[in-house]
């Protein structure tokens, strides 16, 4: 059993991804009001101060520093767990920290690290000596290739290519279907081929 924080259109994934895994929902958390189910669950509105947990958690929240602002508020009062989906192909040299997301075919290739509460989003490829840090978002059809390095937080948006080596900063941008050919500093935003647009 476990809880989901967020019941957003990423919690759909999740959902899907321990329905898969037939691991049962204890309960889903989510401060909007409106919001009373999802996928036929019910939300049971915010989480309260006082819930006493008795399952681990998974944040359902695409957004990298919301994820990572939950994930520090709960770290005290609950256990994470990861949700990978039967179809992701994951050498058994790769290391998984805690509240990680793997979706439907993603590749995860020897020895590759992720780090917590990381997203390894649709079909995106991740080659051999990888090393992804907490929080960063890996979005659907991009691929890491060889050795490649995403520092916390950072989005590699959809499509995007990073090629062997390159060493991307702490809380970038990637944008979707980007070419990055060399290393990335803290905090930048990337378009196109390797243009910085913002620093």
């Amino acid at each position: 059993m476990m809880y989901i924080y967020g019941a957003s259109g990423h919690a759909k994934v999740i959902i899907d991804i321990l329905f898969t895994q037939n691991e049962g929902i204890r309960g889903i958390f989510d401060k909007n009001p409106e919001i009373k189910d999802i996928l036929g669950l019910p939300v049971l509105g915010p989480l309260e101060d006082d819930f006493d947990f008795d399952a681990p958690t998974i944040i359902a929240i695409g957004s990298n520093i919301i994820r990572k602002n939950i994930a520090e508020k709960l770290a005290s009062r609950t256990e994470f767990g990861n949700a990978v989906h039967h179809s992701a192909i994951i050498s058994d040299m790769v290391s998984i920290e805690e509240g990680t997301v793997v979706m439907h075919g993603a590749i995860l290739q020897a020895n590759t690290f992720i780090g917590a509460h990381v997203i390894i989003n649709t079909a995106a490829s991740v080659d051999h000596d990888c090393d992804i840090e907490n929080f960063a978002h890996i979005a659907p059809h991009s691929t890491l290739c060889g050795g490649v390095s995403i520092g916390e937080g950072t989005l590699v948006g959809a499509g995007a290519t990073i090629i062997p080596g390159v060493k991307v900063g702490n809380w970038c941008t990637i944008g979707a279907g980007a070419v990055i050919t060399k290393d990335v500093p803290d905090g930048a935003t990337v378009v196109g081929f390797d243009r910085v647009i913002k620093r």
